[in-house]
């Protein structure tokens, strides 16, 4: 192969954080040793950039060749169709259907070939058993039975109180975090036009009310939803040993693994219950390519590198993050680590990841959801800080779905 004298720049764009950045510099790495030409420059940015200032930035036809994002399926307009530049598009189609289903660009007939998952993840809680063995409270799930929200807040603030930790729950501030727990509730979201429908979600409504009482009753902290915009989370309180219960997702194994490690007990345990059924939310960030690149071929080449079954394995096995990948998983993974911890919380979120609900699965496929992640997650922060009443923020919940929404179609 005759490689160009200067080296081609391909810039990516992800909100990688800890062993992540590690591992994938390393796979950087090896790709410009077996690709002089081309010179990757990753560029490592809060998640709030890729979610307010990337899709700008796209818009105008300017950004970075490759991106990291969790809004999968709104961006597909902007992704590039490798196809043309790929060795063996067969084995693409062979390995990533879902991930070809979910990034279908409009007008491709579901056959472009655009990006990799760069994980799949499920929401989920995390406990600090050593807190709970301090306090000499049970673990709810210890029992092998469904254990509801309600049952849950009880032991996190018995624990809290009983060990002078500050916090007894903590869930992320993200209205994908929701979703699991209030489809347990009850809340459907979609109604049977497949068309977000909040204001008449009796369950949603439930679940809202409940989630609103966490924090009137000091539960949950109001620091997490009502300490300012974008996305916050309790994780490094977790961390810290100051957060009893945390619902979260799998993606935080790594994380945890690295920065916690033994320093105490802390595991995933299953998906909280509600009237309705006891489910995490599915979800997942890609590796996309983006057409406004001037480089398409060499965008192609190291998604490809990055996609083939060894690099893939090494992101997977060293991140604890779980791929999409339909010959890797089949084979299994070594997970890169011995961590009792680590282990324990990977083989929970599997079983999970085989109990979602229905209804969660297909409002994560539905190309109408992403209004609702930001409104849900808004007007629920300001009935906790007390500017809207629950009745004012349903309205404007779906004024806001129905806004969002028309924009996008041109209704």
């Amino acid at each position: 192969m005759a490689f160009a004298q200067e080296p081609v720049e391909i810039r990516i764009m992800a909100d990688l954080v800890d062993a992540q950045v590690t591992v994938y510099n390393d796979i950087i790495a090896d790709f410009e040793a077996a690709n002089p030409d081309i010179d990757v420059v990753l560029d490592v940015v809060p998640y709030d950039t890729i979610t307010q200032t990337l899709p700008l930035q796209l818009e105008t036809g300017v950004g970075p060749d490759i991106i990291k994002s969790t809004d999968v399926t709104s961006l597909a307009p902007y992704y590039l169709d490798m196809r043309p530049y790929l060795p063996d598009a067969d084995y693409w189609d062979a390995n990533f259907g879902p991930t070809i289903a979910v990034t279908n660009i409009p007008g491709s007939g579901n056959t472009a070939l655009s990006a990799i998952y760069s994980d799949v993840t499920v929401t989920g809680a995390f406990i600090n058993r050593t807190l709970f063995e301090q306090a000499g409270v049970p673990v709810p799930s210890d029992s092998g039975e469904p254990v509801t929200w309600e049952e849950w807040e009880a032991a996190a603030v018995a624990v809290r109180d009983a060990t002078g930790v500050d916090f007894a729950m903590g869930l992320d501030r993200s209205g994908h975090r929701l979703m699991g727990p209030a489809i347990s509730i009850g809340a459907t979201y979609l109604n049977e036009e497949g068309y977000p429908d909040l204001a008449n979600d009796a369950g949603f409504r439930a679940f809202a009310e409940l989630f609103v009482g966490f924090h009137e009753r000091g539960s949950m902290p109001a620091d997490i939803w009502a300490g300012g915009d974008g996305a916050r989370n309790g994780r490094d309180e977790f961390i810290n040993g100051n957060l009893v219960f945390y619902y979260s997702g799998n993606w935080q194994i790594g994380s945890f693994a690295e920065n916690i490690g033994d320093a105490f007990d802390w595991e995933a345990v299953p998906a909280p219950c509600g009237a309705q059924t006891c489910t995490g939310m599915p979800g997942g960030a890609v590796f996309a390519a983006i057409a406004a690149t001037q480089h398409p071929e060499e965008v192609s080449r190291f998604m490809d590198y990055f996609a083939s079954e060894p690099v893939y394995r090494e992101w997977a096995e060293r991140t604890l993050l779980a791929p999409q990948h339909t010959a890797l998983v089949a084979a299994g993974l070594n997970w890169d680590t011995e961590l009792p911890q680590a282990l324990k919380s990977l083989d929970v979120f599997a079983v999970e990841a085989g109990n979602i609900s229905p209804i969660a699965l297909a409002l994560f496929s539905s190309p109408n959801v992403g209004p609702v992640y930001g409104a849900t997650r808004d007007r629920l922060t300001q009935v906790i800080v007390g500017e809207l009443t629950l009745d004012e923020a349903m309205e404007r919940i779906q004024t806001d779905i129905d806004t969002g929404l028309a924009a996008v179609t041109g209704g």
